[in-house]
């Protein structure tokens, strides 16, 4: 995998791989020094064992023994000597000089300052590790010789070769580094692995977002193997994808919709309009016809014009409400008796029961009508001739008014039902009308605090139920308006 510039594996290796390392070979320099010290240590209680008994077993000096019976101690504790195999031995005279030496080979150019350091020593010893004139690398120990009086009488020099420790020390370092590079190559390894789980589904992921930028909304996350973070993540761009696809399409559909809602009107309008420039004067009935034709079919256009407004406000969130207190139920009444003369133009039988009580609500008065054309309007377009719209309104619980739009038109599918109070939605593309005229009434319902439910079921018929928080509902006479009125 190629390690680019800016790239995921590129900041793994230089955080995550890069800690680790520098983590490992802190921790083998570590432990280097504690085997070292720990070796180091070993030996030198060795020999400092070993000056301590052999020592004071041969040189039991006094201030009267001479030079010469100094010397024959000397050469007799080396003879008798029996680590020469492990560690050299070397006597001290008084003045400095070396009496004798247990490799019986010339010491005139050694250097032994761990023998000045002891002669200045509260314990008359002293260490010292460091090369010999040939390079041998060596750890030394000079022991005191003092005499009965305290006097210095001579030392005593062990000196063992470090050479076989420090190649146990080179291998146990040799060792530790393998196991770094085998834990480093595993971590590499496996962190590969991973990274490549995820840096090429990411690559998909963002090829796939170029594509749905571009426009092509039927590009799809495909190949995703694990239900992990990254699977979650392509299964919503892919759901997005989706979504965006059907409001596209909507869009479009509502655009054509909304194309073809405005020119039949116009084209109404344009139609009588040349017809009536043609038409003698005297032709009062056709004139009556055309003007009555242009007139309904402007208001046709002014309301979708208004609808038009009103979803353009809402998406931009500037829909703007009068709040005042109003009768609800009256309200409702005027917008129902408006939809009489069409019930009889359109043969559908037009009930309603509605209480003789007065309900007080704080809101917007022409937006609430404006929901209940809406609903009422949709009642009637889904509902073929000889049908039924019936319309009721319940105040059984307090500060709580019900109002139900029930119709025995073509119902909704149970696929359809949940979208549609959404934008461009259309159920049946066959009826007439914008889709977006419940978007709007679900908008305005919930500034009012109210809710709206919408229950259906296909070839039977729909029951809007829309329910308001009121402020005061008063009796009048405890009646009801008589049914169809």
């Amino acid at each position: 995998m190629t390690v680019g510039k800016s790239t995921i594996t590129k900041r793994w290796v230089l955080n995550t791989l890069g800690v680790i390392i520098v983590v490992l070979l802190g921790v083998v320099a570590v432990a280097m020094m504690l085997f070292k010290e720990q070796y180091y240590e070993s030996v030198r209680l060795t020999m400092n064992s070993r000056a301590t008994g052999m020592v004071s077993s041969y040189f039991n000096l006094s201030s009267t023994d001479s030079d010469e019976a100094f010397n024959l101690r000397a050469k007799d504790f080396v003879e008798s000597f029996n680590d020469k195999n492990i560690m050299e031995v070397w006597v001290i005279d008084r003045y400095g000089n070396v009496v004798v030496s247990s490799s019986g080979f010339s010491v005139a150019n050694e250097e032994y300052p761990d023998y000045y350091e002891a002669k200045t020593a509260e314990n008359g010893k002293a260490n010292w590790i460091g090369r010999t004139s040939s390079g041998e690398h060596i750890m030394s120990l000079t022991f005191m010789l003092n005499g009965a009086h305290g006097q210095q009488q001579g030392a005593v020099r062990y000196i063992i070769s470090l050479q076989d420790l420090d190649a146990q020390l080179w291998t146990v370092f040799c060792l530790l580094l393998f196991l770094c590079l085998v834990i480093i190559a595993f971590v590499t390894i496996s962190g590969m692995f991973f990274i490549r789980s995820i840096v090429y589904p990411v690559k998909r992921i963002n090829e796939t977002a170029l594509r749905i930028t571009n426009g092509d909304w039927s590009a799809r996350i495909e190949g995703q193997k694990y239900d992990d973070e990254i699977g979650q993540l392509s299964t919503t761009i892919n759901n997005m994808a989706h979504e965006i696809n059907e409001t596209d399409r909507m869009k479009n559909e509502f655009l054509s919709t909304i194309s073809h809602e405005l020119r039949t009107p116009l084209t109404a309008i344009k139609g009588w309009g040349e017809t009536l420039l043609d038409t003698p004067a005297k032709d009062e009935a056709l004139q009556e016809k055309g003007l009555e034709v242009i007139i309904n079919e402007s208001a046709r256009l002014s309301d979708l014009v208004d609808e038009l407004l009103d979803f353009s406000r809402m998406e931009s969130g500037n829909m703007t409400m009068r709040f005042d207190r109003f009768d609800l139920l009256q309200t409702l009444k005027e917008v129902v008796m408006t939809f009489k003369e069409r019930s009889l133009r359109e043969t559908i039988d037009l009930e309603s029961t509605i209480p003789q009580i007065s309900v007080q609500m704080y809101g917007d008065e022409n937006r609430i009508k404006q929901v209940f054309f809406n609903v009422l309007d949709n009642a009637f377009k889904y509902t073929d001739a000889g049908g039924c719209v019936y319309v009721k309104a319940t105040a059984e619980k307090k500060n709580t008014v019900e109002i139900t739009v029930t119709d025995t038109g073509c119902g909704i599918a149970p696929e359809d039902l949940p979208h549609v109070t959404e934008k461009f939605y259309k159920a049946n593309t066959a009826v007439r009308g914008s889709g977006i005229g419940l978007a709007v009434v679900s908008e305005i319902v919930e500034k009012h605090e109210g809710k709206l439910e919408i229950q259906s079921e296909p070839g039977k018929g729909t029951t809007v139920q829309l329910i308001f928080p009121v402020e005061a509902i008063q009796e009048d006479d405890g009646g009801q308006t008589p049914k169809g009125e």
